[in-house]
């Protein structure tokens, strides 16, 4: 290991995940040292595409010596992380309204686990801090103890629209930081946008249910022959509403179905791709069309539109894996983008601080 600089920062991602976060800290230069996930398939993409080491652990009962260690010849440390939490999520609230609030206990389960960062934060007590999420988490009360827990930090937080930070996707995170050097600000990101064309235009053109071979994420679900037909007829940005009426189905002749036009909609090549999700391999799950294939998106360039390089390996496994695994751990990545401002912002606010301030 090499020795350690004054103002070098050193840094664990809790709920790490597939290492969306993780990546984009190490590209702005940050040291990440540890990834911790409950979920063992998290350990092949942070190993494979990261300097980290993996612990399969869960966060909520994780001994915060394990983090301290981590920490103990770091120059500056960082504690990062993003809590699932699922109950605040758009999706969950539409799902909650449909069918009733019958989830209470898996809900307070996940917002148990912000608790958990926050006590980690107390325990170990590290330089920095930051922490994404869903924007709805700003206004429930466990985001008031979490800022509790960060008594005697500096801090800053705010909505970030990825677009603003070059994500070629229309995404919402809230995003936290937090520091005991000094006054940290999430700036205004005003980063050149990007588009659906930059970030996948240059890939192979693969059919419906097809693969290229040199790639095996590079793979899109099978249409039905029905849903063939109506990708043909869907325009780039449109709606279900452009397809000939003997082609709808009997849930958009509904009053309910009326609000929900961006299903089985294509993406338009000059604008940000919606918000990926973890079923966004399923032409029928949101504007997930390929702008001009007659298909859906396909893994690897869902990834790429999570600002994942195109190299980037989630599993040993991946031509035989799941497409609902894929996409789960794809959907559920932090953006690498997001990542990597983040990790500018503290490189930038280390480097103004006094050395003396820095941990030795």
């Amino acid at each position: 290991m090499h020795e350690l600089n004054k103002t070098e920062i050193v840094a664990v991602d809790l709920f790490c995940g597939v290492g969306g976060l993780t990546y984009g800290l190490q590209s702005a230069g940050i040291a990440v040292k540890l990834g911790v996930d409950i979920d063992p398939d998290c350990a092949h993409p942070i190993q494979q595409n990261s300097n980290a080491s993996f612990l399969n652990a869960d966060v909520a009962s994780l001994d915060p010596g394990v983090v301290a260690r981590v920490f103990e010849n770091a120059a500056v440390s960082l504690l990062a992380g993003c809590a699932p939490c699922q109950p605040f999520s758009t999706y969950s609230r539409a799902a909650k309204q449909k069918h009733g609030d019958t989830a209470g206990e898996n809900r307070s389960k996940d917002w148990r686990l912000v608790e958990h960062f926050g006590d980690l934060v107390e325990q170990v007590q590290p330089d920095l801090v930051t922490m994404e999420n869903v924007p709805p988490l700003a206004q429930q009360p466990v985001f008031e103890r979490l800022l509790e827990n960060l008594h005697g930090y500096w801090m800053d937080w705010r909505v970030v629209e990825c677009q603003s930070i070059g994500l070629p996707q229309t995404r919402k995170r809230l995003v936290l930081v937090a520091s005991r050097l000094g006054p940290i600000t999430i700036p205004q990101f005003q980063k050149k946008p990007t588009t659906v064309r930059m970030a996948i235009g240059e890939l192979p053109n693969i059919p419906a249910g097809g693969q290229d071979p040199n790639d095996p994420l590079h793979r899109a679900s099978r249409l039905s022959s029905l849903n063939l037909q109506r990708i043909r007829h869907s325009k780039p940005g449109g709606t279900w509403r452009d397809w000939p009426e003997d082609l709808r189905s009997s849930c958009h002749l509904k009053d309910t179905g009326a609000t929900y036009p961006s299903v089985y909609g294509r993406m338009k090549w000059d604008a940000p791709a919606p918000t990926i999700t973890t079923q966004c391999f399923g032409y029928g799950n949101g504007r997930f069309g390929h702008p001009d294939q007659d298909r859906a998106i396909s893994l690897r360039e869902a990834s790429m539109l999570q600002g994942f390089p195109k190299n980037y390996s989630f599993l040993p496994d991946e031509g035989t894996a799941s497409f609902d695994k894929l996409g789960r751990l794809i959907g559920n990545a932090v953006p690498v983008k997001l990542g990597e401002v983040i990790g500018e912002l503290f490189s930038h606010h280390v480097a103004q601080m006094r050395p003396e301030t820095a941990r030795h």
